[in-house]
C-alpha cells in the first residue's frame, strides 16, 4: 500500500501541467494552427468537390457574414439552437448541395479554424443576432 502511495504521489511531483510548454511547442503549435486554416481556407474557396460547383464563398466572400463569435444560437433555417458546424453543414447540404460532414471531421475542423481565423479580435457574444 505505502509503495503504491509513494509511486502516485511520485508520479504527482514528476507530472507537467498543461500550461508548460516552450517556445518550441508554441511555434509548432502555430505552424500546425496555421497549415488548417490554409486548407480551410481552400476548401471555403471552392475545394469541397461538390457537384453544383457553389463554394462557400460565394455568399460569404473571405468569410464574411457568417460570425462564428456568435454561436451557439437560435439558427432559423434549423429551428433550434445550433453550433456553428451545424450551420456550416446546413450551407453544405443546401445551397451547395453535397454531403454533411461530422462535427469531428477534419474538413469540418479546417472550415471552422478559416472562419474563426478570418474573425480573429471580434469579441465574443453568444446568442447575438
Amino acid at each position: 500500500m505505502c509503495t503504491v502511495i509513494a509511486a502516485v504521489a511520485i508520479g504527482f511531483w514528476h507530472s507537467a501541467s498543461a500550461d508548460e510548454f516552450t517556445r518550441v511547442d508554441l511555434d509548432r503549435w502555430q505552424l500546425e494552427f496555421e497549415s488548417v486554416v490554409q486548407e480551410g481556407e481552400q476548401l471555403f474557396h471552392g475545394g469541397l468537390g461538390n457537384a453544383n460547383t457553389m463554394s462557400c464563398d460565394q455568399c460569404h466572400p473571405n468569410a464574411s457574414n457568417t460570425h462564428p463569435e456568435t454561436y451557439p444560437k437560435f439558427q432559423q433555417q434549423l429551428g433550434k439552437v445550433a453550433q456553428q458546424w451545424e450551420m456550416i453543414n446546413w450551407c453544405i447540404m443546401n445551397p451547395l448541395e453535397s454531403d454533411p460532414l461530422a462535427a469531428d471531421d477534419a474538413k469540418m475542423i479546417a472550415l471552422q479554424a478559416y472562419i474563426n481565423h478570418e474573425r480573429r479580435g471580434v469579441a465574443m457574444v453568444p446568442g447575438k443576432h
